[in-house]
């Protein structure tokens, strides 16, 4: 497995009240798994992203990332895990506007360590992998919302990470730049990168090898 979650509660509190968001979720995810968790709004699945991402801590179960027990790492460790082993795509593509499309891919390579020329090769690479090597030094207000999706899809497996995690990765796009980032995911977990993707799309849910539902904290699954 490169992930576990075992019994995961997440609670919030909110005022002199204690709101429960995830009740006793437990998921196991192969290498090489491409699934997707289907939920409303409100349904608890981007609190369960954040803490399959290390963003969030459970308040209690056992989450076990590729051999790492999440509970006992510091924020620092945590930081490094999430570099190390987590590509993030969001809906909003959360890419630097001042930066060109090479320069905003290659910042996890930055706070990585990587040399400047490593940093710009592998960002050029990544790039040329999602069909942008001739939008390299275009900024994101030059770029269409499908091109700024895989800009962050480069973005996100520049480090050649273990898993990537997508937040509604077409949600923004219109079809024609959703099925273009479609393939580029197919591509990835073909090559053998592991895929959790949140979505509220039926067509796109269906692309994944596994279907999660999760509804008022419970997740319930897969349908395969």
């Amino acid at each position: 497995m490169i992930l576990e979650l075992s019994h995961i509660y997440k609670d919030y509190p909110q005022g002199k009240l204690t709101v429960p968001v995830l009740k006793d979720v437990s998921l196991s995810v192969e290498e090489g798994d491409y699934i997707a968790i289907m939920g409303p709004s409100g349904s608890g699945k981007t609190t369960l992203m954040n803490v399959v991402g290390c963003l969030d801590v459970p308040t209690s179960g056992s989450y076990i990332l590729a051999g790492k027990d999440i509970a006992r790492q510091n924020d620092n460790q945590m930081a490094e895990i999430r570099n190390r082993y987590i590509g993030f795509v969001f809906q909003t593509f959360n890419l630097l506007p001042k930066l060109t499309a090479q320069d905003n891919v290659s910042l996890p390579l930055l706070y990585a360590g990587v040399s400047k020329r490593e940093r710009r090769q592998k960002a050029a690479i990544a790039l040329e992998k999602v069909g942008l090597a001739d939008r390299m030094t275009f900024r994101p207000n030059q770029l269409s919302g499908g091109q700024c999706q895989r800009v962050a899809i480069a973005r996100a497996i520049v480090g050649n990470p273990k898993i990537l995690l997508a937040d509604e990765p077409t949600g923004a796009l219109d079809t024609k730049s959703g099925e273009q980032v479609m393939e580029i995911f197919q591509q990835l977990n073909d090559e053998g990168v592991t895929i959790v993707m949140i979505t509220h799309e039926p067509d796109i849910a269906r692309r994944a090898k596994k279907i999660y539902h999760i509804r008022d904290g419970i997740l319930t699954g897969p349908v395969q």
